[in-house]
């Protein structure tokens, strides 16, 4: 399996990648990173993992004028995409249909020797992760007669390139939280290529499970108050420590207090008041974990202004309380 991808106005390629089709548990894990800025405030960095089977490119990009990606992975691949941007257009030789991207969303297509090209605005930060596999590495993770992929593996049997869903659907919390795993994980060689190896698995049971449920309300939200709804989720993403009221939410986004709570569930699988939480007690982890704070001042940075409020949500959350998790944490 090999990858090409390169900036259309650009002579280098921004990736050159060849690994072997067939997954080899001995592989090497190789890690390299890409960085370019020139005089006229064109940036792009790049991230990429490989080994037997398997390709990560984690790519950040911004543009002072539109820009055309394209991109080529010879032989067949399964590719498990994560978009972290909006407005890029998407056209791939083997589908007919071409996408917009939107911002949290995912899917996974299967192609036979993929040759895409995407449309890059001016301005506009482009980011996505994409988890490239060989065909044997997909089968490493899931077995091809299983049910929740029958209609996707039947596709890929007879070698059509194809899409898992028709459209891309919104991260759920499970997902974003591996995506941070995964780009923060400061383990080396062997170790780092285990937990990149299950991390994955994660990531596509999570995938698959969200990607073959039943059609939800989501599908019958209209695409403004759906981008209303993502704009909703950016906000808590960055104000959970002092996050705004349902009322205030509500506003900021002009979506009516209705529309906001039963969108939010339906988009996200969750309610705003849980997804603040969970965001809350996932920053408390790592303080904790970085050894950076004690139990009063984690609760104060993620928003608490009684110790107890935050111990018990802490407990309800994890388990435990936050004394002895940190005490624990600690003593490793």
């Amino acid at each position: 399996m090999k990858i090409k991808s390169k900036i259309s106005a650009h002579k280098n390629p921004i990736i050159t990648l060849e690994v072997e089709d067939q997954y080899d548990p001995k592989s090497i894990l190789t890690e390299k990173k890409i960085y370019i800025k020139n005089e006229s405030h064109e940036e792009i960095v790049s991230n990429q993992l490989h080994t037997s089977g398997m390709i990560i490119v984690d790519a950040q990009m911004h543009f002072d004028t539109p820009q055309v990606l394209e991109f080529e992975i010879e032989k067949e691949s399964i590719v498990m995409n994560f978009i972290l941007c909006n407005n890029v257009e998407t056209h791939i030789e083997q589908f007919e249909s071409e996408k917009f991207s939107t911002e949290n969303t995912h899917n996974i297509l299967y192609a036979n020797n993929f040759n895409g090209t995407f449309q890059i605005p001016a301005f506009e930060p482009v980011n996505y992760l994409s988890f490239i596999l060989s065909l044997d590495f997909y089968l490493q993770l899931i077995n091809k007669n299983w049910k929740l992929h029958q209609k996707f593996s039947k596709n890929i049997l007879a070698k059509k390139s194809t899409y898992f869903s028709t459209h891309y659907i919104p991260f759920s919390s499970g997902v974003q939280w591996i995506i941070h795993e995964i780009k923060n994980c400061t383990l080396q060689e062997d170790l780092k290529r285990m937990y990149i190896e299950t991390k994955i698995k994660e990531l596509l049971i999570l995938q698959l499970e969200a990607l073959t449920h039943k059609p939800t309300p989501i599908e019958q939200i209209d695409e403004e108050d759906l981008k209303k709804l993502q704009e909703a989720k950016v906000i808590l993403d960055v104000n959970y420590a002092k996050s705004p009221s349902l009322p205030e939410l509500s506003r900021m986004i002009s979506l009516n207090e209705f529309k906001l709570k039963k969108g939010f569930k339906a988009c996200f699988n969750t309610t705003v008041k849980s997804y603040v939480i969970k965001l809350r007690m996932e920053h408390a982890k790592e303080l904790f974990k970085n050894k950076a704070a004690t139990v009063s001042e984690v609760a104060y940075k993620c928003g608490y202004k009684d110790v107890s409020h935050f111990s018990a949500a802490f407990k309800s959350f994890y388990g435990f309380s936050p004394q002895k998790f940190k005490m624990n944490w600690e003593s490793v």
